[in-house]
């Protein structure tokens, strides 16, 4: 699965890392690297959050390819 992720410096001087398709996914580092493997581990957590949360109802879903 490829995701965007934005990284930014705050005033603090650390990497915040969001993922703008997964709403409240971020992390944070001292560097951008350790920003980016702190996301990657939050986005792990994220997808198992929501699959646990809800199951698919295959009856009301549809793809869409773009």
């Amino acid at each position: 699965m490829k995701l965007h992720v934005v990284i930014d410096q705050d005033e603090a001087g650390y990497y915040v890392a969001e993922v703008p398709a997964l709403p409240g996914c971020l992390s944070q580092g001292k560097t951008q690297e350790e920003a980016l493997v702190n996301v990657k581990e939050a986005i792990e957590g994220w997808l198992e959050v929501m699959e646990a949360k809800s199951q698919l109802d295959t009856r009301r879903t549809v793809e869409v390819v773009v």
